[in-house]
């Protein structure tokens, strides 16, 4: 009887050594987690393929070093190299090594998946610019990042492996309070928060408006005991500093 040829497992002829800081170390396997990790190769890949496939998206990614110089994702990896892959960096000055982005982040505007929901409601509560929408698929968030310049913000690690995607973060909490902080902790946005300034429904700009404008919308208490009103640009919703807003100052006391 005749047994089965076992195929033989393919062996690279080539090794470098990769290593990863601060919270890169979240995608890796636990094995693999803050220490150097071997990656075997053949040929010369670009090193942005080696770093993906250890688990890494691209887009979390801000500084390459190879051999103790900076280095550009076009970087063709050689064998016997050593490469430390950092986070971003968007509160230092990183300007004089090489940056992987055509452009650095200074807009700061989200697109946000179908799982953060009310992340992006509490963004807008503190005046950010997050778009978001239960229908939208992967590649329609990809193309509104890439068209519109905006930071995806989602719990799918493999969306953030899309090219065309630049800027991006993969949020770690399962809670939205705590999504927030994280968030604002990430991009260093404690100094933009502008509180109340968009709707929480559809993302447009809140402005004022005169009372007599609005006071055929309003309920008779409201109108009795309020005489300051905003109204969204865009969806046209009401807006007075009841009570909830003081609910909301004291939800997000440590962020503001």
């Amino acid at each position: 009887m005749k047994h089965p040829k076992r195929k033989s497992r393919r062996v690279f002829p080539q090794a470098a050594e990769f290593r990863f800081y601060e919270e890169l170390n979240d995608f890796l396997r636990p094995e693999q987690r803050y220490q150097t990790v071997p990656y075997r190769f053949d040929g010369q890949p670009g090193i942005k393929d080696p770093i993906e496939a250890l688990g890494v998206p691209h887009v979390e990614v801000d500084l390459i070093v190879v051999n103790g110089a900076s280095v550009g994702f076009d970087y063709q990896l050689q064998n016997g190299d050593r490469v430390a892959v950092y986070p971003k960096f968007e509160s230092l000055d990183v300007s004089p090594i090489v940056k992987l982005r055509e452009r650095p982040l200074r807009r700061v505007a989200f697109v946000v998946d179908v799982n953060l929901g009310r992340l992006a409601r509490m963004l807008r509560l503190l005046g950010f610019d997050a778009l978001f929408s239960n229908a939208y698929a992967d590649d329609e968030i990809a193309a509104i990042s890439e068209a519109q310049g905006r930071i995806v913000l989602t719990r799918d690690r493999r969306l953030l492996h899309a090219k065309a995607i630049t800027h991006g973060y993969w949020v770690r909490s399962v809670w939205p309070r705590r999504q927030v902080d994280e968030v604002v902790r990430r991009f260093d946005l404690a100094n933009l928060i502008r509180p109340f300034s968009r709707c929480a429904d559809c993302n447009g700009p809140i402005e004022p408006v005169a009372k007599e404008l609005v006071a055929d919308r309003l309920e008779p208490k409201t109108k009795k005991y309020f005489d300051v009103f905003y109204r969204c640009a865009a969806c046209g919703k009401i807006y007075w500093a009841g009570s909830h807003v003081e609910k909301i100052r004291e939800r997000y006391r440590g962020v503001l």
